[in-house]
């Protein structure tokens, strides 16, 4: 009997490793899939409905409580379906058009969790320890890197598209500081994106660009933009990290998110053949470094 008590909890930690890992794989594999898209045509609104339309339908069965009733409310759907839907990712997809593939694997994850933990020590009145205050400074430290590869080897809009990373990184987190502090699960928060960005974005995208331009980008281009954005980095990984948090806790289910960059590197020379430049190299460590304080 003690075998098995224990044998449990240690399957459990299992699964939920494998999870949180697939989960950041997925996402990882998104932004290199972005890179790719923008880099054969799709605009940043192209991706954006193979993001959310076809992860949407995927989603729909979660979404059943909608908007109304013991939902989430219309006010609270369009204030997140802003942060993290269609216009953040749009913000995301156009820095991949101004800077390198490294850039926008690192810049935005890792601004994600720098705000996020701004926003929980002065939205939700949360005291963060020395040791992870130590930890932003040293993703802060990163960032300055890439902000300085961009400035000295890309010119003035190699910074403008770190900024749009940071400013999608900026979105995240303030989109999972709404969900700790209305008490919604990313989940349901997440399926609810989706269903509003069927009912409002899909509609307006067709009227004002069309099915046409992405149509003369071949069936194989878009069903790889459908499979990894809408699911590698749309609704399997949202499943997947779900799962991780109830096995392993969302204390030590946050470190996945900061397997992304690493991630993002390796897909992105396995698939596009990008090597990433020194500078990248050394801003990447420095962040990763600063994510293991951060997330402890």
């Amino acid at each position: 009997m003690r075998e098995t008590r224990h044998a449990a909890p240690r399957s459990a930690t299992l699964i939920g490793v494998l999870c949180g890992t697939g989960a950041a794989l997925g996402w990882a594999a998104g932004f290199v899939a972005a890179k790719h898209g923008v880099a054969v045509g799709f605009t940043p609104a192209d991706l954006a409905f193979h993001r959310f339309f076809w992860s949407g339908l995927m989603l729909a069965p979660f979404s059943r409580e909608g908007l109304s009733g013991r939902g989430v409310g219309w006010t609270r759907g369009l204030v997140m379906t802003v942060l993290a839907g269609p216009p953040q990712a749009m913000i995301a997809y156009t820095g991949f058009i101004l800077v390198p593939l490294g850039h926008g694997t690192t810049i935005q994850p890792a601004c994600a969790a720098l705000f996020g933990l701004v926003l929980a020590t002065l939205v939700l009145r949360e005291r963060a320890s020395m040791q992870r205050w130590i930890g932003g400074l040293t993703i802060i430290l990163g960032l300055l890197v890439f902000g300085a590869e961009s400035f000295l080897t890309i010119g003035s809009h190699g910074v403008g598209g770190d900024l749009l990373f940071v400013t999608a990184g900026f979105f995240w987190a303030l989109f999972g500081t709404l969900l700790r502090q209305w008490r919604v699960s990313g989940l349901r928060a997440t399926a609810v994106v989706a269903l509003l960005s069927i009912v409002l974005f899909a509609p307006l995208y067709l009227l004002l660009i069309g099915i046409g331009p992405i149509l003369h980008l071949g069936l194989a281009e878009n069903m790889l933009q459908i499979a990894v954005q809408g699911v590698l980095a749309g609704a399997l990984p949202i499943y997947l990290f779900a799962q991780a948090v109830g096995l392993m806790g969302a204390g030590r289910a946050a470190v996945f998110p900061a397997l992304v960059p690493g991630f993002g590197v390796i897909i992105g020379y396995l698939a596009l053949g990008v090597t990433p430049s020194v500078a990248q190299l050394v801003g990447l460590i420095i962040v990763v470094v600063g994510f293991r304080f951060v997330v402890r």
